[in-house]
């Protein structure tokens, strides 16, 4: 039985836009997780939305609860609310409010914000028009430890992700034996891949699985314990697996084969290849969507005659018209094929010609069960790689010129990485889900808390039904508008390719995770775009990154606290400030 039952209307509001709040974690900073996967073309899209969804779930479930004490009780006072606590109530919801309604606004407008600054900036808005500055916690134990996190996440994530390349690159990508040496790296990349996601999970990281009440032992025993067997693992399935693809040029290798383990190496040898059959068509080329000018030149342009490393727009039209009809032109192969070239159109054109063949379904009735469909499945069918290729954009710039200044790599050591970033993006994932998700929950946990008790209660565990509510919230919000968002953190901040994604992924990660060891609620767009930044720059030249894209970030991380702020502080002022009904009829 509630204990304010009198405010049931504001816990109702609360729920409604927790949910919009999450919604927009989910489309907004699904990026962090999985864009540089998609983007390197180590997953197609539905397999990340299909893994993102299970991963943030798990990740907010499992794990989400520990930061959530931050945003509830560390930013602000609460005491000065120990005899109103509606006024905390209301508050928070305020809070809600502003935070979700900027984050609506960022994400329509493809800005990949933090959605940590939105409900730090909202709640400290909030708090300011109820009690005035002092009620903020502006010392290192609030708000300043969280500010200095969001200068200090980015470095350390770039750190580690710039690390772990450049081993990457000098002891595996630029040696005579790469793809040997990738395959014997791939025990160290597992092991510790899997040790981290092992941290995450018991280091003092999910409380609700009573994993936080292990011994210090047995917390670093599970770590190992999971990292070596993992190793293992990789060692017996998946090794041989990849030797047999990749060393031996196997096509007649099947995704079930990897069960054969290590029996595969006394397969025999591999058929010989039916006639018409590539060597390189069963290995993806990772960087078929990131040609530079000279590979267009080298394929093309002798056949116009063009020479030199600059080209006019006209030229590089006809360059285009020609490698979309290679049977016009002797044979040569295409670089893009037919259904690339046809989504080579910019993502504006795309949008508005989706938008007219929404608008021609509705006019017939007998059309809206097809139109309801495609408006559910709109956000895991968007071509996201297309909206990336798209030059000459106010923030993209020149993407060809970009991509030349970074080196390209052998596409089997790419396939082996393929695999690595998978896991790394699951990790970043849950990580994200299990830091992120108390952006939506923390208010709402106090709101149900003093909705519930009447009390404000400093500690209080979070309800599981609340981390299933906006976990479920956070994977929609992925599944259907995470598009937008996701083109923005791929190539057009930098060239992807599998290798240098899991260099980004890992880094991130890792960030995340100590974050959420030390209950501080980080921003993980932060995380992702400084390791981006970082790993680009490890190019050799700063004109590896677009740094237009790098700035629109920033320009979103700037205003999120005084924009969120400032919704829900107005918001709080009219509300605490109106008139009573009675007061307005007795003014009548």
């Amino acid at each position: 039985m509630a204990a304010l039952h009198q405010f049931d209307y504001i816990f109702a509001l609360a729920m409604i836009f927790a949910f919009l709040d999450a919604w927009n974690i989910g489309a907004n900073d699904v990026a962090n997780s999985f864009a540089t996967s998609v983007s390197s073309r180590a997953l197609k899209y539905w397999q990340a939305m299909i893994l993102a969804a299970i991963c943030e779930f798990l990740g907010a479930v499992l794990a989400g609860a520990r930061v959530t004490d931050t945003i509830r009780n560390k930013i602000i006072d609460v005491d000065p609310f120990t005899e109103t606590p509606a006024g905390l109530m209301l508050l928070m919801m305020c809070a809600l409010v502003g935070s979700s309604v900027w984050l609506t606004i960022a994400t329509r407008l493809g800005i990949p914000v933090s959605t940590t600054h939105s409900i730090v900036g909202a709640v400290i808005g909030a708090a300011i028009a109820t009690n005035g500055g002092g009620g903020v916690h502006w010392g290192w134990e609030g708000f300043s430890k969280i500010v200095a996190s969001w200068f200090i996440a980015p470095a350390i994530a770039g750190g580690f992700a710039a690390l772990i390349y450049l081993v990457t690159k000098y002891v595996v990508l630029e040696r005579k034996n790469a793809l040997r040496n990738a395959l014997w790296m791939g025990y160290i990349y597992v092991g510790i891949t899997f040790g981290v996601l092992t941290m995450l999970i018991v280091w003092k990281g999910a409380p609700n699985l009573k994993l936080d009440k292990l011994s210090t032992g047995a917390t670093v025993g599970s770590i190992i314990g999971v990292g070596a067997v993992a190793a293992l693992l990789y060692g017996i399935f998946l090794q041989p697996f990849f030797y047999r693809k990749l060393v031996k040029e196997d096509h007649t290798l099947r995704a079930w084969d990897i069960f054969y383990g290590p029996m595969l190496y006394y397969r025999g040898e591999v058929p010989p290849m039916p006639e018409g059959m590539n060597r390189h068509d069963y290995v993806v080329d990772y960087y078929k969507f990131v040609r530079t000018k000279e590979e267009y030149l080298e394929y093309y342009g002798h056949l116009n005659g063009y020479e030199g490393d600059d080209l006019t727009e006209d030229e590089e039209q006809q360059i285009l018209v020609v490698s979309s009809n290679p049977e016009k032109h002797n044979g040569i192969e295409s670089v893009e094929s037919e259904e690339d070239e046809r989504t080579n159109a910019s993502r504006a054109a795309a949008l508005e010609s989706v938008d007219k063949s929404w608008k021609v379904l509705a006019r017939n009735p007998k059309n809206w069960p097809k139109l309801f469909w495609k408006a559910i499945s709109h956000g895991w069918t968007v071509d996201v790689i297309a909206a990336q290729k798209t030059s000459g954009h106010a923030l993209s710039g020149d993407l060809r010129k970009m991509f030349s200044k970074a080196k390209k790599y052998d596409n089997k050591v790419e396939a082996l990485y393929s695999f690595l970033q998978c896991v790394t993006a699951c990790t970043a994932s849950f990580a994200h889900g299990s830091n992120d998700i108390s952006n939506a929950v923390g208010p709402l946990t106090t709101i149900y808390q003093i909705w519930s008790t009447n009390q404000t209660g400093k500690k209080a565990d979070v309800p599981v039904w609340i981390l299933v509510y906006a976990s479920c919230a956070l994977v929609i919000g992925l599944w259907t508008y995470g598009y937008n968002l996701m083109s923005n953190l791929g190539n057009k901040m930098t060239m992807q390719s599998p290798s240098r994604g899991f260099s980004m992924e890992f880094g991130a990660a890792v960030t995340t995770i100590m974050a959420t060891r030390l209950n501080l609620p980080i921003s993980t767009t932060q995380c992702i775009v400084g390791a981006i930044v970082a790993v680009g720059l490890c190019n050799g030249t700063i004109k590896a990154v677009n740094w237009r894209m790098v700035a629109w970030c920033y320009f979103g991380w700037i205003f999120t606290v005084p924009f969120a702020g400032l919704i829900a502080g107005i918001l709080m002022g009219i509300i605490s400030n109106a008139p009573k009904l009675g007061e307005v009829y007795q003014l009548s």
